[in-house]
């Protein structure tokens, strides 16, 4: 049986929970400590957990019990937390998106290259159910080939309390959030060369940056594609995503239960009408369970992460040429020199 690996969580006021559940529930994982400059989020969740509690990031780094972190803090922070732990001999699970900016993405990587660690970034649709069984169908040629994808996340912030994720200009809700619709689709698309989008900023009105962006992409293979952004929105969550195939096509999204599934030959039988299949899948739209063991597995199996920095850094570079297509009105080439 191979040893377990232990594992520390940063960041546990919030989404770090789901972690901090997860590598408990891991088989192959110990969940040693936490750490949280909140004392009573870290105290809290050491009292749930049975585990040690700090406040101080170099009790962290400085644990030799500790071989792995993650790390999930304020997307601002997660180049200097994620380098300091990589050079201190750690392999790190980082939450999404990898950084805010292309170069705080290369030195990451560097770092990463340097020191021999393993670096996976969280892009949780890589594990949501209904999306791993849509890529699968795509895969195996059942709507035949792709000709248009489309995903969408539409979140309301306006009761959102985390401060970091409101007053830093640099923090464009299309990067931090449509990140997980942009990973999407080039997981099932491949990488686009280029963006096209269009913003605008009339919900969230005290917020730095636009709070809708649609960005049209023109994926390999002649693929045209667009992810549609929007933090204020008044409606429920979802990632409603549409892929499109020249015998079929999938509808699904990661809150419903069931996926959608249209295919030429059924048109051939019934016409033009309801002829859409229903597949069950899990609802999971946060599948931390399954990203914490791909992650455990990677280090366990000593492989690179299905999620790499570099898979980590393509998205994020997607998501800048966005945000500069949307402020200079223009087609802009994607980036992925790293």
């Amino acid at each position: 049986m191979s040893k377990k690996i232990n594992i520390a969580v940063v960041g546990v006021g919030g989404f770090g929970l789901h972690h901090v559940k997860a590598i408990s529930e891991n088989p192959n994982a110990n969940l040693v400590a936490v750490c949280d400059i909140d004392e009573e989020a870290a105290k809290k969740c050491c009292e749930e957990y049975g585990v040690a509690y700090t406040t101080n990031f170099d009790d962290i780094l400085n644990n030799k019990e500790i071989s792995a972190i993650s790390i999930a803090l304020p997307d601002q922070i997660h180049c200097e937390y994620v380098k300091k732990a990589l050079r201190a001999g750690k392999d790190v699970l980082c939450e999404k998106p990898l950084a805010l900016r292309l170069d705080e993405c290369k030195e990451m990587i560097s770092v990463a290259k340097e020191t021999g660690k393993y670096l996976m970034v969280g892009q949780i649709c890589r594990f949501t159910p209904g999306f791993v069984m849509a890529k699968k169908i795509i895969d195996e040629g059942q709507i035949g080939e792709l000709f248009f994808v489309e995903s969408e996340y539409a979140h309301d912030y306006s009761n959102m309390t985390c401060e970091w994720r409101k007053n830093d200009p640099e923090r464009d809700g299309f990067l931090g959030g449509a990140c997980h619709a942009v990973d999407l689709l080039r997981w099932i698309a491949g990488n686009p060369s280029e963006v096209f989008a269009y913003a605008n900023h009339k919900v969230l009105k005290d917020w730095p940056s636009n709070d809708c962006t649609i960005s049209i992409m023109k994926f390999p293979n002649d693929v045209i594609g667009k992810v549609f952004c929007s933090t204020g929105c008044k409606r429920d969550y979802t990632m409603r995503t549409v892929l499109y195939g020249t015998n079929g096509t999938i509808i699904v999204d990661n809150t419903n239960p069931y996926l959608t599934l249209y295919k030429e030959n059924l048109y051939l039988e019934k016409g033009c009408h309801d002829v859409g299949v229903q597949i069950p899948v899990e609802v999971s739209n946060h599948n931390i369970k399954d990203e914490i063991n791909e992650f455990v597995n990677c280090i366990i199996e000593k492989r690179e992460p299905i999620l790499t920095p570099q898979e980590g850094a393509a998205t994020v570079s997607i998501c800048l040429a966005t945000i500069q297509s949307a402020k200079e009105h223009r087609a802009v080439e994607v980036d992925y020199n790293f």
